[in-house]
């Protein structure tokens, strides 16, 4: 049975959920895989950080984590809690990446990202900014060190999206794609429908875990943007970025553009979309629109997103995801650990 090392570069809802998965995937590891999993060290923006070589217990670090308390109680060794310095310390054969996204630049997480790969990791991460701004740079070194890096939860949390097209879907083109990929920013929207304001339904969303660490991100847009140019980067292969993306958010959405939609049979959706207009250029575009009955956009309903791609081959092929959350993000992680360990 072979035992592999992990090392968790953050620590909030994704990070304790993809621990709780591993806590509930155990003995399954074990006897379907033949492998054994620990985790050598955790690093956190606001709670402190962790090493132990001989493994982490990771009820005590979801116990401290949930009593406000540091990781550093948990630590054999000096754990730096800067968090290059942490990655170079700890001694890890993957490393899981789920710090607050920027849409902007992709940074600190390219920079942590980079780190891992000199030193020899595997990288899996669900933060969509060093896919966006980072993709090719990565993706290059880490074929030069013999290592990889994936990021099926970037987009769509644990739907197989970017396998799909790794996969099944091997020699088909992409020629554009539309849906709702910020499933915050849905059920937002249907929470006005039932006379909540933004900021209460922003609050909600925020008490269940959906929001960005900055929930502007969500309602204006710059979430929904990343992830329309993180598809396009890696699966039309034309680098994009949300600064790039015709962007629009729900900020200016009123209680009664909400109610004469309504009235009409309609709903306001954060639409997504983009389309090849040459072989190196694309037209994307997030903004809100009335869908009506006729559109499969109309009835996604609360935080499930929906993507529907059309390709060279296959004129449309969607995927709907139902009601995701960090669980289903973590799980997306653990997919990609599989997928490493299937080639090395």
């Amino acid at each position: 049975m072979t035992q592999y090392r992990f090392c968790l570069v953050g620590f909030g809802n994704v990070g304790q959920a993809f621990a709780r998965l591993l806590l509930d995937k155990q003995t399954e590891l074990q006897e379907k895989y033949d492998l054994t999993v620990s985790v050598t060290g955790i690093t956190t923006g606001s709670h402190g950080a962790a090493i132990n070589p001989d493994g982490l217990d990771l009820p005590d670090a979801l116990a401290l984590i949930g009593d406000d308390r540091r990781l550093n109680e948990l630590s054999t060794l000096d754990a730096p809690e800067n968090a290059l310095d942490f990655i170079a310390a700890c001694p890890a054969d993957f490393m899981f990446e789920t710090t607050p996204v920027n849409p902007q630049t992709g940074q600190p997480a390219i920079n942590h990202i980079q780190k891992a790969l000199e030193a020899g990791l595997h990288v899996v991460t669900a933060n969509k900014g060093p896919v966006v701004h980072g993709y090719r740079m990565l993706t290059a070194l880490a074929k030069v060190k013999g290592k990889r890096f994936l990021f099926e939860s970037a987009v769509m949390d644990g739907a197989p999206i970017f396998a799909l097209f790794r996969q099944p879907l091997a020699g088909a083109n992409l020629i554009g794609f539309h849906g709702i990929l910020n499933s915050c920013t849905n059920l937002l929207l249907e929470l006005m429908e039932k006379g909540q304001t933004l900021d209460e339904a922003v609050d909600y969303g925020r008490s269940i875990g959906i929001t960005e660490t900055d929930p502007a991100n969500d309602i204006d847009g710059w979430d929904a943007a990343i992830k329309v140019a993180a598809l396009v980067t890696v699966l039309m292969g034309i680098p994009l970025t949300p600064q790039e993306v015709d962007r629009t958010g729900i900020r200016g959405i009123t209680p009664s553009m909400i109610s004469e939609a309504l009235t009409a049979g309609e709903r306001w959706k954060l639409v997504c979309t983009a389309e090849r207009t040459g072989d190196r250029q694309v037209r994307a575009v997030v903004q809100p629109r009335r869908v009506g009955t006729d559109s499969p956009l109309y009835s996604v309903n609360g935080t499930s997103s929906y993507c529907e791609f059309k390709l060279d081959v296959l004129p449309g092929l969607g995927i709907l995801e139902s009601d995701p959350g960090p669980e289903t993000t973590a799980y997306g992680m653990l997919a990609d650990m599989l997928n490493i360990l299937e080639v090395i």
